[in-house]
């Protein structure tokens, strides 16, 4: 069995769990999500969980068992909690601003950035060097996320560039002076 497929997932209170065939939709207060079940996979809902079971032990299908019920996990804890990512900019002059769910991003290019918020993102700026995601879809607030940080991601020499709160970049040493 796999250890995370067979893990039931609990329901807060405010989510409302609807199975339609293969397709489960999960409603909260922060949005609503739906999803299409593979056909090897169950879902029911229990006693306030949800239970995600298969119907064989083919090593595809196992893997299918855990991704359905991680992807589960996420559509409950998204509509309910939300999900939060914050970039931070280093570097002299880069910086970001928001205006009407627009991200203007100054990082060194001739021109500044602009990038429209997908659906179900909002975006906030607390500092001109910090940028805080907020949404109900983990997918679609980590692509966007991924979006920005291509910008301009972290070089290894100075480390300037946008990174994701908490990244390390591993720096390494400039060139040495030329030998006579």
């Amino acid at each position: 069995m796999s250890r995370i497929g067979k893990l039931p997932i609990v329901i807060p209170a405010g989510v409302d769990v609807a199975i339609d065939g293969h397709q489960v939709t999960v409603k909260g207060p922060k949005g609503e999500m739906s999803h299409n079940v593979r056909p090897e996979i169950g879902v029911k809902v229990e006693a306030g969980q949800i239970l995600v079971t298969r119907d064989s032990d083919e090593a595809k299908i196992r893997s299918y068992h855990g991704l359905t019920r991680a992807l589960l996990a996420n559509m409950v804890t998204g509509v309910s909690a939300g999900f939060e990512r914050k970039l931070t900019i280093i570097g002299v002059g880069y910086r970001a601003a928001v205006q009407n769910n627009v991200l203007s991003l100054s990082v060194g290019k001739s021109h500044p950035v602009e990038m429209p918020a997908p659906e179900g993102v909002e975006i906030t700026c607390p500092t001109p060097t910090q940028i805080v995601l907020s949404g109900y879809n983990k997918e679609v607030l980590g692509g966007f996320a991924a979006k920005i940080r291509a910008q301009r991601p972290p070089e290894p020499y100075k480390g300037k560039g946008i990174r994701y709160e908490g990244e390390y970049v591993a720096k390494k040493a400039g060139k040495t002076g030329a030998k006579k």
